[in-house]
């Protein structure tokens, strides 16, 4: 079986690379998802079992004051890598990596029957591509939230900002777990608990300084993140 895994630099798509040791993480240069015809040839030279899709544009700010990217890499490059491999192998497997926030954070504990309400573009694109993913038989969308096991980017972290976060590690090894359960439909792989982003963020840099949503400047922000599920188990964050 050969897995193609989208986003192989990035924080989560690094993880699934060394958790799926069969599979292949071209460069962007090697498959532009933005590229329909790259795309489509890529998959015609290629003999792919299964896609997982982590490739994003993930930046809330970037996606706002950069729309139409946004759009074209969360919407239409998950489009285009849902037709080429229909086209190619339509009794596939296609796995696609969302997020909690894809709810609006005004309440918490979405499960996988909460209703979507996003409230960013990012956010939207990222529910789109959902419903785009969703037109392939044999899917499988996981929502989450994770951060990379390392220091924590920004001098402060919000203490009044919630989610029931992993460690990306942690949601490579969930994704593989659902994967080889032949789960298919929307998973929501998340920790135990519901910390705040301050409390997450002192794990790794025990020096982090508190901040609160009114001290924050931009588009808005989906303030609690936390996500229970109906159809797997939890993972402890450690």
């Amino acid at each position: 079986m050969t897995i193609l895994i989208t986003g192989g630099t990035g924080e989560l798509g690094s993880k699934l690379k060394k958790i799926f040791p069969v599979s292949i993480s071209p460069s962007h240069i090697e498959l532009d998802i933005c590229d329909a015809t790259l795309v489509k040839n890529f998959f015609n030279n290629n003999n792919i079992d299964s896609v997982i899709h982590s490739a994003a544009f993930t930046s809330v700010r970037g996606c706002e004051e950069n729309q139409l990217q946004a759009f074209q890499t969360n919407v239409q490059g998950t489009k285009n890598l849902v037709d080429g491999f229909k086209n190619s192998n339509s009794s596939g497997r296609f796995v696609y990596v969302s997020t909690a926030c894809v709810f609006d954070g005004h309440d918490s504990m979405y499960d996988e029957t909460s209703i979507p309400y996003p409230e960013n573009f990012y956010s939207l694109t990222k529910l789109l591509g959902e419903y785009v993913v969703n037109q392939f038989d044999n899917s499988l969308i996981i929502r989450t939230n994770f951060v990379g096991r390392k220091k924590w980017p920004y001098p402060k972290a919000f203490t009044d900002r919630f989610g029931t976060y992993l460690f990306s590690d942690q949601v490579a090894q969930g994704i593989f777990d659902v994967f080889n359960d032949d789960v298919n439909g929307i998973v929501h792989v998340v920790g135990n608990k519901k910390i705040s982003m301050y409390e997450l963020a002192k794990l790794t840099t025990p020096e982090i300084q508190p901040m609160v949503m009114n001290d924050y400047v931009g588009p808005c922000l989906t303030v609690d993140m936390s996500l229970d599920t109906t159809r797997w188990k939890k993972y402890r964050l450690n």
